[in-house]
């Protein structure tokens, strides 16, 4: 993701590896505490501990690469980890988000998948090659907030030190939400309102369909909406669906493309997690940012006598659709549904803060995952 030429080589740059073999990703220093072989390759993680897993001060540099893997990789500790990241010595993380969904596996769960920023090769690590600029330090923090020890946690956090960054380059920041349910005839919020310069990077979002309220209609017609530079009532940017937003059509099934993809469509469960990374399509702000998806799914001859029994469906309104009429006049139509909507937000801000809400607690992350 490097825009310059590989053979260019930088004066007084310098590159450095933390990981448990080298936690102070000094010079010399790897494998220091030891005769030179493998003999800290992992770090465990007791019930509430946390850990370091990079801090750099006093230096300008970039994060270039985040490599982590578990040895419980269950939904509860996809979830319950808590992964924050600090910016030139800000209080307050400009990161904070549970270990999966930043690494863009939502619902806690693991997946093959290869996008441009994030991977997971066999479904058992997680990847993250996005570029991280800071300009006095770097820190990174990891913590178990569930009721279980951790054995295993290995990492690799690969930088470079010494890094000019020119007066636009804006700080890495991450936000991660969840509504159980979502509010009615109200659309999610993917990212809050932002304020400052930046870039919203992109999303993975988590869905599990209520199929006891819907049964098994197509949830998928909400519009993705982006909010930019003073917008309020209406966006400057909408899609026209949710599979559109993500590069397919007519449904959802599994895929995995470099900015765009669906790696998880369970469709016994109804549980799908999606993303889609506005790299080669800039998303630019300059005063504020927000981004939002509308609660909308559909019907079709196959739910039509189960949506027509439940009574609750809308279309485009505040009152109760009349489903034996709409039956009769076609056999396809948009209602306003709720379900369980989870998100991660990516983008770039000007500073190294965001004033955004705090992740809430593990318990409420994980809930209902299995």
């Amino acid at each position: 993701m490097d825009p310059d030429p590989m053979y260019l080589i930088p004066e007084n740059v310098q590159t450095r590896w933390a990981s448990p073999e080298n936690p102070s990703a000094e010079k010399g220093r790897a494998c220091f505490d030891n005769d030179g072989r493998k003999r800290h390759p992992f770090i465990s993680l007791p019930a509430g501990a946390s850990a370091t897993l990079l801090d750099l001060r006093n230096t300008s540099g970039t994060v270039r690469r985040i490599w982590i893997t578990i040895d419980d990789r269950r939904p509860k500790m996809l979830r319950g980890f808590k992964l924050e990241m600090f910016w030139d010595g800000a209080a307050t993380p400009a990161v904070s988000v549970p270990l999966g969904d930043f690494f863009s596996l939502g619902l806690g769960r693991m997946t093959t998948f290869h996008s441009a920023l994030f991977s997971s090769p066999e479904g058992r690590s997680f990847n993250c090659i996005i570029p991280m600029p800071f300009r006095t330090g770097a820190r990174i923090v990891v913590t178990n907030e569930t009721d279980v020890d951790l054995n295993s946690f290995y990492y690799d956090v690969d930088c470079t030190v010494g890094d000019a960054h020119p007066e636009t380059a804006a700080y890495l920041h991450a936000h991660w939400r969840r509504e159980v349910p979502t509010t009615f005839l109200e659309d999610y919020t993917i990212l809050p309102q932002v304020e400052g310069h930046g870039r919203f990077l992109g999303c993975n979002l988590g869905v599990i369909a209520d199929t006891g309220r819907y049964y098994r209609s197509w949830w998928g017609e909400g519009e993705v909406k982006v909010y930019l530079d003073g917008d309020t009532s209406h966006p400057t940017l909408c899609g026209t669906g949710t599979e559109d937003y993500i590069g397919t059509g007519w449904g959802q099934g599994q895929y995995a493309g470099l900015y765009q993809g669906c790696h998880v469509a369970d469709h016994e469960k109804f549980h799908y997690c999606f993303y889609r990374l506005h790299v080669p399509d800039p998303i630019w702000f300059h005063t504020s940012c927000r981004a939002t998806i509308q609660q909308i799914g559909a019907w079709d001859p196959q739910s039509m006598a189960q949506m027509y029994a439940a009574g609750l469906l809308l279309v485009h309104s505040d009152k109760p659709l009349d489903m034996a009429g709409e039956a009769r006049a076609r056999t396809y139509g948009l209602f306003e549904r709720q379900d369980d909507v989870s998100s991660c937000a990516w983008f770039y801000l000007n500073r190294p803060t965001n004033d955004l809400p705090a992740l809430p607690p593990a318990e409420e992350r994980f809930a209902g995952l299995g």
